[in-house]
């Protein structure tokens, strides 16, 4: 249902038990570290009713303090997260569950942060324009058939669509 190989490719048609397993997380996650939690919310093509999606659940989890969630890193291991640090993404600790495979991306962020505000900007544009998610899921479909084993490069082919969303939903609001 849910599980990915590091590298790998791989959509998946949209399951609604993606936003079950989501609630069940964020209840773990809750339990985990929620003194440190402003917000826990459903992002990424996950989270997008219709969407096909790599089969990996994207969490984001608002926090008062970057420096402060540096605390999350004990109890998010202890429930089976590895701690990737920024991951290229600037004040964003990003958690990753795998067993084996991956199952979860936790990115962890303040609430005003560019990481934060994209990923949720970008999931609510696509859930209020079908016919952009549309355009979504016709890219992602293209990328994924080009780009099998190279997740970099099906990342990077997505980029400029994301980019371009994101200025669509900032001058919207």
């Amino acid at each position: 249902m849910i599980g990915l190989e590091r590298g790998i490719v791989r959509l998946a048609p949209y399951n609604a038990e993606w936003a079950r397993l989501f609630e069940e997380e964020r209840a773990r996650l809750q339990a985990a570290v929620g003194d440190y939690v402003l917000d826990i919310q459903h992002v990424g093509s996950t989270s997008i009713p219709g969407m096909v999606a790599k089969p990996i659940i994207d969490i984001a989890i608002a926090v008062v303090s970057f420096e402060g969630a540096l605390g999350c890193v004990g109890p998010m291991e202890r429930i089976g997260y590895e701690y990737e640090g920024e991951n290229g993404v600037p004040r964003r600790h990003l958690f990753v569950k795998r067993n084996p495979s991956t199952t979860y991306h936790v990115h962890i962020s303040e609430p005003g942060s560019r990481n934060w505000e994209n990923q949720v900007l970008f999931r609510d544009y696509l859930l209020a324009h079908p016919e952009v998610a549309e355009e979504y899921v016709a890219l992602k479909m293209r990328l994924a058939e080009q780009f099998p084993s190279d997740r970099e490069a099906y990342t990077d082919g997505k980029a400029p669509f994301i980019e371009r969303i994101l200025r669509l939903a900032r001058s919207a609001a």
